[in-house]
């Protein structure tokens, strides 16, 4: 399979892992030096794959949905690349509130040991709807059962 498609296979399991809140995995997809700026989204910029899922388990988000599209990727050298995706996400929190997002990642990628893994991220929004009152579900209830069970190839 040629590199190009293993990044986007790469960045699809980063939006599954993230939505069913699978940690461990969600962690293998990042290089152990990973550097995440989500600044241009209200939050921070987080050095290294540990202090990275760690800050993102922590949100206090009940459910996600994060849908990434028209990737525009481009390989750098042999085991670098780069690419930028379009972003709609929807969040709903442990207070209720949610919000509706729609933005781009910027990032660069390294492959390590012949995998992929992404290296640098920046999110930001264009457009960022934040609400308050009840949520459409009934939290508690893990709608990503069905997800758990899908571990990646290799």
């Amino acid at each position: 399979m040629d590199d190009i498609e293993e990044i986007r296979k790469l960045k699809a399991r980063y939006f599954r892992f993230l939505d069913a809140q699978d940690w461990d995995n969600y962690a293998q997809i990042f290089a152990p030096d990973v550097v995440f700026d989500t600044s241009g989204a209200g939050g921070e910029k987080i050095s290294g794959r540990a202090e990275f899922v760690d800050y993102v388990s922590k949100l206090g988000i009940v459910q996600s949905v994060h849908q990434g599209h028209m990737p525009e990727i481009e390989l750098t050298s042999e085991t670098t690349a780069s690419g930028v995706w379009a972003l709609e996400d929807y969040n709903i929190y442990e207070d209720g509130s949610q919000s509706h997002g729609w933005g781009h990642y910027l990032e660069t990628y390294e492959k390590i040991q012949g995998r992929w893994y992404i290296k640098t991220s920046s999110l930001s929004y264009l457009r960022f709807e934040r609400s308050v009152g009840a949520a459409p579900m009934i939290a508690g209830v893990d709608r990503t059962r069905h997800l758990r069970g899908l571990r990646p190839a290799g």
